[in-house]
């Protein structure tokens, strides 16, 4: 184990080192030795100085092993950057989360509701929905969907247009045109579904600024935070950094499905999705993991307010509820018992129903790859975990590093 963040002495932070260093022991035995992943790398800290980082496997087939500089394509956790460039217009009060989504794309003025269809009448017309909020859009409680759900008509449709992979086949006004035709599976604000919102939001960051989001993205969050390694796709020179993709085989070894020195993520995409487009380094993500425990501030660069980031790790489902009360989501980046959902990250509300040890306020997210990251507050502690397995429901993997990371927790604050 190589340790390139300069790690601190674990018991000055209240961490029992021998149980910190029990993670790569559980990670080696249980999932590099038995093929289930081809690599993992895993980063925890304590108020923002890291005291563990772990890094084992190989780039991928045939390649060496893992470097420290490696990227991994981050998947849905571009959701909570997304999110917070987009808090950053509300606050320049540029818009406001109560404002009509119409507001920027006037395409959703005509939005319908699903009532039911099938055979080769994939959705039949449905009353006017109502009115979608840009809140509707950060919280998932849009009506919107992803064809990963694989629930309903609509999602076949979603997938008919491969609205879920849209970088190298729409661009923004064309995925907006496709959407602005399709109903949705229900009233906006009536449930919870996890979906393209967050694609759409980045698509109405664009039209508010006038810039790509990828360009956005550069100038007001990842040079101000120093994260130099995360972008919409790949430098071809540095195509040798991406590890290798790959997807679960019930029964055998994950099947390699993108080979990261070949990827089409080195060649320049039509779409920045911001829902799942970006690929990164644990070593950027875990700055910009810092700086949300910091309050949105890091090494002197103020991305947001406390208080705006406050009201976005605050459980904004209806009446207090936990998704197991509003989700109809078959493909999500979240358990549901004891968990809230804010303006682009879950948090626990429910430490008892999580069946797991955590803290109340506690935030998180993944990515389809099987890529993690939580930061809890109260404790004062962040972990990112890369790897690259698709899908992300394959292994409980996320249970159990929170499990051994408090397992050595010695000092709580709670």
């Amino acid at each position: 184990m190589t340790e390139p963040f300069s790690c601190n002495d674990p018991a000055r932070h209240g961490f029992d080192r021998d149980r910190l260093d029990a993670i790569g022991s559980f990670l080696q035995d249980s999932y590099i030795d038995a093929g289930r992943l081809p690599m993992t790398q895993v980063i925890v800290a304590r108020d923002g100085d890291p005291v563990y980082y772990d890094a084992r496997g190989k780039m991928g087939e045939g390649r060496p092993r893992l470097r420290d500089d490696a990227v991994f394509r981050i998947a849905s956790m571009t959701k909570p950057i997304t999110s917070i460039a987009f808090m950053q217009l509300v606050e320049q009060c540029k818009v406001a989360l109560e404002d009509p989504v119409v507001r920027v794309l006037p395409e959703f003025a005509d939005l319908k509701i699903y009532a039911g269809g099938g055979g080769s009448v994939p959705f039949a017309p449905g009353a006017p929905a109502p009115t979608m909020r840009f809140v509707d859009l950060l919280t998932h409680m849009s009506g919107l969907t992803y064809g990963l759900q694989n629930r309903t008509n609509i999602d076949a449709v979603y997938r008919q247009h491969n609205l879920d992979f849209a970088r190298s086949r729409h661009n923004s006004d064309e995925f907006i045109r496709i959407l602005a035709d399709l109903p949705l599976e229900f009233a906006p604000g009536a449930g919870w579904n996890y979906s393209v919102a967050t694609d759409v939001l980045g698509v109405c960051i664009e039209r508010i600024t006038g810039m790509r989001l990828g360009d956005y993205f550069r100038q007001h969050i990842f040079e101000p935070l120093g994260m130099t390694d995360t972008a919409f796709g790949i430098d071809p020179q540095a195509g040798d950094r991406l590890v290798d993709a790959y997807q679960y085989v019930p029964g055998s070894a994950p099947q390699m499905i993108d080979a990261g020195p070949t990827s089409k993520l080195c060649q320049p995409g039509r779409f920045d999705s911001g829902g799942g487009g970006l690929c990164g380094t644990l070593s950027d993500y875990h700055r910009f993991a810092t700086m949300l425990l910091n309050g949105g501030t890091l090494d002197g660069a103020r991305v947001l307010a406390p208080k705006t980031l406050r009201l976005m790790r605050t459980n904004h489902l209806p009446g207090g509820a936990d998704l197991t009360q509003l989700s109809s989501s078959l493909f999500s980046e979240s358990n549901n018992a004891g968990t809230g959902f804010g303006l682009g990250f879950a948090m626990v509300i429910d430490p008892a129903q999580t069946l797991m040890p955590s803290s109340v306020g506690e935030f998180y997210w993944g990515g389809a790859y099987s890529t993690a990251f939580f930061v809890d507050p109260l404790e004062g502690v962040t972990c990112v975990f890369m790897t690259q397995v698709y899908p992300s429901s394959t292994y409980p993997i996320r249970r159990q590093l929170k499990t051994l990371i408090y397992a050595a927790l010695e000092d709580s604050r709670a």
